[in-house]
């Protein structure tokens, strides 16, 4: 562990600090350390900081918590992932709130080629139970990784099927690494290390309150290619988890259900108001995110474009013009709307074709 993870820790501990303002100085100083270091002058003249924050930054020295995270990280072998770090998942880069720092405990890559969250109400039906587990199993033979949030119902089914598939599966918790909660999930939180991993933007001291499950939900969404939610009613988490993965233009799928079926009302407003593919087999879902069967020679790939979409090809194209290209020029040439730019871009870093650099800029590799 290194005097960097001291600060990284330290800077989401600082009140009126977000993650969006946290994000911010990153991209100005490099490291969390240096951002400690800075004048108060300095972070205060920095757009969406101001002086409040910057006073915040400044006269922050709780320094022992942050010791005391390390310490118990180094206890449990928690791995931390700072937002800078090459190994941060690729995909919350392209969220808007992405988690400063994150908690892992696992051995899954959250950088995998492909990545479905499925999740649902706590108190499903066997019809939502059966889909759940027939949706896991046709996903195997696209090794896909699987999250969820570990909750009684349709997060613990799916959680459940992964690993009786062989698929690997992560639990994004709402609440540090010293517990799980439920209580009852304590067996498959163990399970799931083994094979895949739990996940966690909060500290070991931090309970699972109300207002944490938000958050959590927000992670569920980012880390995934696609949302697919299984039964849920007009209100509660699983909503809150669509809503944000629509934002961060991802694909959200919704298992349509009876009218008169309380459990099925959100599906069904997700497919009615356009927010949601309405969800029939893997296959479609599949052919949807255009997931290929067959294995892609990456070398291949990298070299001749042949498995290039025309987005991808066109930014490829751009980036080959010159060493550094900032993202509002990539908009700005390829004549594509800003969403379509996003999904290309992540696509185009997780074959290892273009990679990202602080301030917004990409190149190829």
């Amino acid at each position: 562990m290194t005097n960097e993870l001291l600060y990284q820790i330290a800077l989401t501990l600082v009140p009126n600090i977000g993650c969006v303002q946290s994000k911010i100085l990153i991209e100005k100083y490099g490291n969390a350390e240096s951002v400690f270091k800075a004048r108060k002058k300095e972070l205060s003249a920095i757009e969406n900081i101001g002086v409040v924050r910057a006073s915040s930054i400044k006269s922050f020295d709780n320094f022992s918590l942050a010791e005391d995270e390390i310490k118990f990280m180094e206890k449990y072998k928690i791995t931390p992932l700072f937002i800078a770090d090459k190994n941060y998942p690729k995909r919350l880069l392209h969220c808007y709130d992405a988690p400063t720092l994150l908690y892992y405990r696992g051995n899954a890559d959250l950088n995998a080629s492909k990545i479905i969250s499925i999740i649902g109400t706590r108190s499903n039906t066997d019809y939502g139970k059966q889909v759940t587990e027939k949706l896991v199993s046709e996903l195997k033979e696209l090794n896909v990784l699987i999250i969820s949030g570990l909750a009684f119902g349709i997060d613990a089914i799916a959680h459940k099927a992964a690993l009786q598939n062989e698929l690997e599966t992560i639990a994004v918790l709402a609440h540090g690494l010293n517990i799980i909660y439920p209580q009852q999930h304590k067996t498959l939180a163990k399970e799931i290390v083994q094979q895949g991993g739990l996940l966690t933007e909060f500290t070991n001291g931090d309970k699972p309150d109300k207002h944490n499950f938000p958050k959590r939900n927000r992670i569920v969404a980012g880390l995934a290619d696609a949302t697919v939610v299984i039964e849920t009613a007009i209100k509660g988490g699983s909503m809150i988890t669509a809503e944000f993965a629509n934002n961060y233009n991802r694909d959200v799928f919704a298992l349509p259900g009876k009218i008169t079926d309380t459990k099925s009302t959100g599906c069904n407003y997700l497919i009615q108001n356009n927010k949601a593919i309405l969800f029939t087999d893997a296959k479609e879902l599949m052919a949807t995110l255009g997931w290929q069967t067959k294995k892609i020679n990456k070398k291949q790939q990298k070299e001749l474009f042949i498995e290039l979409n025309e987005d991808e090809r066109t930014i490829v194209n751009i980036l080959r013009e010159k060493e550094l290209t900032h993202i509002d020029e990539i908009n700005l040439r390829s004549n594509l709307s800003s969403s379509s730019v996003a999904a290309a871009i992540l696509n185009l870093e997780l074959q290892n074709v273009i990679t990202g650099l602080p301030g917004k800029m990409y190149k190829l590799l």
